[in-house]
Order: C-alpha cells, then sequence, then structure tokens
C-alpha cells in the first residue's frame, strides 16, 4: 500500500504501465501495416488474431489494466505535482523544460478520448461511419470497414490529430520511463532521449499514413 501511496512507488507504476502500453503500440503498427499488402494482407491479419480466441481477450484484459493503472496515477502524480508547487508559476524553470513535458497531462487525456473512440469504431464497431461485411473468401472484411471510415475527411484528421498527440506525449514519456524505473542516468540521458523521438515520429507516420492514404486514394484494392 505505500507503494502506491508515495510519489516515487506511483511514478514506477506510471513508468511500468507506460512501458507496456509502447510495447502494444508497437505490436498494433505492425499489425496496422498489413494493410500495406492490400485486403487480403490485412484481413487474413485479422483472420489469424481472430482465430487467438481467449489470448486476445487476455491481452485486450491485461492492457485495460495497464491502461486503468496509468491514468489512474498520471492523475495522482499530476496532483501531487500541483499541490506540492502552489506557486509554481512564480519560480519556474524552463530549463529542461518542454512543450511536451509540460504538457502531458492534458495530451494523456485526449488520448484516452481518441482510444475510447478508437474502440467503437473499429472494436465494437457502433459508430455510423462503420461498413460491414465479408470478402470473397467469407473472411471479416477489415480492409474495406477501414476504407469507408477513412473516406471521411472529418475521421481522418481525428486520428492525424491523435496521432501528433501521441507523438508529443510519447516524444517525453519514453525517456521520462526510463528514469523513473531508475535506468537512466547522465550518460544514457541522450541516448533514451534520442529514442523517445525517433519512436514518437515513427508512431506519428506510420499512423498516420494509413488514414492519410486511403483517404487520398493511393492506398486502394
Amino acid at each position: 500500500m505505500r507503494f502506491t501511496t508515495n510519489s516515487i512507488g506511483r511514478k514506477i507504476l506510471m513508468a511500468v504501465s507506460g512501458l507496456f502500453m509502447v510495447l502494444f503500440v508497437i505490436v498494433h503498427l505492425l499489425g496496422n501495416s498489413s494493410i500495406f499488402a492490400g485486403p487480403d494482407g490485412i484481413n487474413a491479419y485479422a483472420e489469424k488474431l481472430h482465430g487467438l480466441g481467449p489470448f486476445v481477450w487476455a491481452s485486450r484484459l491485461f492492457m485495460l489494466a495497464m491502461l486503468g493503472i496509468h491514468v489512474l496515477f498520471g492523475i495522482l502524480v499530476t496532483l501531487d505535482n500541483w499541490s506540492a508547487k502552489p506557486d509554481r508559476y512564480k519560480v519556474k524553470k524552463m530549463l529542461k523544460a518542454s512543450f511536451a513535458s509540460e504538457t502531458m497531462i492534458w495530451t494523456g487525456a485526449l488520448l484516452l478520448a481518441f482510444i475510447v473512440y478508437h474502440l467503437l469504431q473499429f472494436t465494437f464497431r457502433v459508430t455510423p461511419d462503420v461498413v460491414l461485411g465479408n470478402d470473397a473468401k467469407g473472411r471479416f472484411d477489415v480492409f474495406s470497414m477501414v476504407a469507408a471510415s477513412f473516406r471521411f475527411t472529418p475521421i481522418v484528421l481525428i486520428y492525424v490529430a491523435a496521432m501528433v498527440t501521441l507523438f508529443l506525449h510519447l516524444s517525453h514519456g519514453i525517456q521520462s520511463l526510463f528514469q523513473s524505473i531508475g535506468w537512466n542516468n547522465d550518460k544514457t540521458l541522450p541516448t533514451y532521449t534520442r529514442l523517445g523521438k525517433v519512436l514518437a515520429v515513427v508512431f506519428l507516420l506510420g499512423y498516420s499514413a494509413i488514414p492519410v492514404l486511403l483517404l487520398s486514394g493511393i492506398l486502394t484494392k
């Protein structure tokens, strides 16, 4: 219990849960990239994923738990920081601060809202833009579903804006999680900082490419 009530323990829980979510973002991007192989690529990937059954749902529940831990302790750590510095804007040290680090709680909140929207759209499939159907091989047609949604410019803009938000969150968050776990020092700090920014750029470009290329008509059947 003490681990969850002191600032160090809370930051470690945030870091560990954040690390699992970064790993998920990597795996999710690799899976989504099968759409560049066309309908057969993404539909075959989705069918294999669906065939894993209990493993998929266990993974989803685990990631939901990691998300809950990250959100809860992210809020608590932020409140701790705010209460510890009631006059934090009176003398503000900006030498090591950045826009990304100063807005972590807000980019996190925006990402949480996007995750809810994304799940409603492509997991629960209840948003009005979703088109359901099967392909010629009788598999659920994920490609057509995604392509139909991304023919709407506002939806594409939502996804690109969310990826910019993810870029801001992770460009600081990845370096920060290594520091919280205790794997960071003066020698490794530049390396982890670069790693965070490189991964953030990869996620921004990789995830944004799908809706943009579908909207532009470059990625088609």
